[in-house]
Formats: C-alpha cells, structure tokens, sequence
C-alpha cells in the first residue's frame, strides 16, 4: 500500500504561540532601536551639510587609546570597530537561538528563509558587479549591498502603522538573522588586514577559554567581561575585523536553560545587552558613519560613478528579485505553501523593504572603501538606496494594509482575557479564511 503524501506546510501561516512571544519581544525592541537609528543617521546627515561640518569631522577624527596595546583609534572607528562589536555579539545569540531553538533549527523550517536570504545576497552582490565590471570600476564593493537592516525596516513599519502578520514580521527577521550571518562570513574572509598570527592565537585561545567556562557551567561578568574585551583587543590586532569577536562570543553561549534556570546565558546576556546595542552602540555608529555630503555635484556623482550606482542598483532591484525568487523557488520546488490569506504581492513587498540595508552595508563601505572621497559617495548610495527601498516598501504595504490589520485582529483576539489569543486555543483549527480574502484584498 502506497503511504500518503505529507501534507505541504504552510509558509507564512499562524507561528506557534511560544515563536509568537518570542518574535514579538525581538520585534519590540528591534522598533524601538530603529527608531532610534533614524534619529541618529537624521542628526549625522544634518551636523554633516551644516556650518558645524568642521566639528563633526574633528568630533569623528579624534584619537585616543592605548597606543601600547595597538588601539590609538579615531572616534569613528571605536564607534564602527568597538560598540559595533556589541551589536555583533546580540546578532550572535540570536543566530544561535535560531539555529538551535527558533526557525533555523530543522532542514524543513530553515529551507525556505535560509534560500530565500541567500538569493537575497546573492543577486544584489551580482548586480554590483555587473553595473561595475564593465565600466572598469572597483568590485571591492560587491558585498555592501548584501545586508539587510532589520531595525532599520521595522523603523520603517512603525512610522507607516502598518499592522504586519506575525508570520510575515517573524520571516523578516528570519531573513535579517541569515543577511548577518553572511555578512558577518564576507567580514571574515574578505576584509582582513596583514594576519597577525600571534595575536590570532590568543583570540582563539581566549574563545576556547570563554567556550570552557560555558560548559563548566561558571557564571559572573566577572570572569566574561574582561575575557570578552581581551578576544576583542586580540582579534583587532590579529588583522581580523574585531566585530567577529562579538560573533563568536555569542554562537558560544548557550540558549538552553538547564533544570532549574529560569534562563539561559544566551538569553541572559541577550536581554542586558540590547538596549545597550540599539540605544547606543548602533546609534553612535551612524552618527558617524551616516554623515555624508549631499551637496549636488556630491548626489550627481551617485548616479555617475560605477560603484555608487552598483550599490543602489544592487539594494534596490538586486534584494527585490533575489528574495522573491528564492522564495518562489523554495515554494515551489519544497512541501511549503502560501498562506491562502496572503498573496505573492506581499513577498514581493517584503522583498522591497528588504532593500534597507544600513548598519553593517555601512561598515563594509567602511572597509571596502577605505579612501574618504569614494566611500563617502558609496554611503550616500546606501543611504539613497535605503530611502527608495524605504518609499517603494510603504507604497506597496499600505495598499495592503487592510488586509494586515484583519489577520492581525484576528491573530490578537482575546476574549477570556488570559493572556493567549483565542486562536491558540482553539481544539480544532479555525475554516480557512481564503474566502475572505478577495475582499478584504479588494481583489
């Protein structure tokens, strides 16, 4: 007897109520820390074209450190190459979440976001260098257009009150933890500074130490916050880009809670840290890493010059297609199936905002551009690019929008009052709601 064929599951339908909280809590704060964000690059791009230029640039210039250890750095990079490093290590615990407790945990769950993500840097760094190969510019830049900024988007969302599903903010994320992973593998392997093997040695050491004590089970900052800005100060003078560090610290913690933990360390640190990471380390990075000229000439040299419009092109029209695709794809050739509430349109408008890429497609910029006059022209086109991302997205949102905000009533309907929406309470699942959706759509 022939076995049955496994139901398709559903992409883009109802999280369980657990993914639910915990995507709702990320989100949160992500909104806020956005906002933030804005903020700051707003402040940098003003202070930059203001009789004030002279001070930001003195402000963003200054040295100080410790020149004995190698770490006599400028403002600007112990904003970009140290606070950053906070914002790695909580993108860090997330990634592990992910992989061992959250959507990227089994093949079937992670196919889809994990495709879809890697098309989504894939065709962008391919349309760099296809906008720039031919007009002999550098391909230096082919990974700045790669990363999408997830605070940054969902600022995005909150300014236009657009009520998205669960689902569909739950695969946003999703796609913003595997950009970072990417982006965090292109820092690694492709911008390093002459190795210093010595140095790396006891970066690796340190890790091995940090890994160590995690599996002894030893707690106190004590004995982590000093190890932690030791691998950092190590991995800096090693040659490696110091926000890798972060990284590694932060795949190391663990994200289960043993028996009678109320959390894990993972969690933990996660939870102290992140405000710290977007109400301060990211937000002091783009105050400096955001203040670029926008003076004419300035602006026609983005659209003229091979590199700037390769990274608009690449933001733009690159994340669209590569992340629409992959999902098409992986939809198509995998179990999983669309929503029946929900149409193509929405990944199509989901793929759009994608297209904010700020925080760390600034600090490849940073690293692929080292020279000011070029890479202040390559941040302009991130900024740029973001922007139009940014309109495109809210254009294609808010015509949907009255379809968000039925499935997000529905979703958060509580009439007993317990804390857990109805629907997850239900013993048998609710009739497809596929017949009202041409006209909630308006289709």
């Amino acid at each position: 007897m022939c076995a049955a064929p496994r139901e398709r599951s559903v992409f883009l339908g109802l999280l369980p109520w657990p993914e639910r909280e915990r995507v709702a809590r990320a989100l949160r704060t992500e909104t806020v820390g956005g906002l933030v964000l804005l903020v700051a690059a707003a402040v940098a791009l003003v202070w930059a074209n203001s009789p004030l230029k002279d001070l930001y640039e003195r402000i963003r210039d200054f040295h100080f450190g410790v020149p004995a250890l190698g770490l006599d750095l400028s403002v600007g990079h112990w904003t970009s190459d140290g606070l950053l490093t906070v914002f790695f290590l909580v993108a860090g615990i997330e990634l592990k979440r992910e992989l061992v407790v959250g959507e990227l945990r089994t093949p079937a769950t992670a196919a889809l976001p994990v495709v879809a993500a890697v098309c989504g840097m894939a065709v962008p760094a391919a349309v760099y260098v296809a906008t720039v190969g031919p007009g002999g510019g550098k391909l230096d830049g082919w990974a700045v257009p790669m990363a999408t900024d997830i605070a940054f988007a969902l600022a995005v969302l909150a300014v236009i009150s657009t009520h998205l599903p669960a689902a569909l903010r739950a695969f946003l994320l999703t796609l913003a933890v595997v950009d970072d992973l990417g982006a965090i593998l292109v820092i690694a392997v492709f911008f390093t500074d002459d190795l210093n093997p010595y140095a790396l040695g006891g970066a690796a050491a340190g890790l091995i130490v940090f890994y160590t004590l995690q599996r002894l089970r030893v707690t106190g900052w004590w004995w982590y916050a000093p190890l932690g800005v030791t691998v950092w100060a190590l991995m800096y003078n090693g040659g490696v880009h110091a926000t890798v560090a972060g990284v590694a610290m932060g795949l190391i913690l663990r994200t289960r809670p043993d028996e009678g933990e109320s959390a894990s360390p993972g969690e933990r640190t996660g939870h102290l840290l992140h405000p710290l990471s977007a109400g301060v380390a990211v937000p002091l990075f783009a105050l400096f890493a955001a203040g670029v000229s926008v003076s004419a000439d300035a602006l026609g040299e983005v659209f003229t010059r091979p590199e700037p419009l390769g990274v608009i092109l690449g933001l733009v029209l690159g994340k669209i297609v590569g992340i629409f695709t992959g999902t098409y794809l992986a939809a198509r050739f995998t179990r999983a199936r669309l929503n029946p509430d929900l149409a193509w349109a929405d990944v199509f408008a989901l793929a759009t905002l994608a297209g904010i890429g700020f925080t760390v497609a600034l600090l490849i910029a940073e690293l692929a551009f080292p020279q000011a006059a070029q890479g202040e022209h390559v941040k302009a086109a991130v900024l740029i690019a973001s922007l139009v991302s940014a309109l495109l997205a809210t254009l294609l949102l808010r015509r949907r929008n009255r379809l968000y905000r039925r499935l997000y009533d529905e979703e958060s309907v509580d009439a007993d009052a317990d804390g857990i929406p109805d629907v997850y309470q239900q013993a048998v699942e609710a009739p497809s709601r596929a017949d009202r959706q041409d006209e909630a759509s308006g289709r």
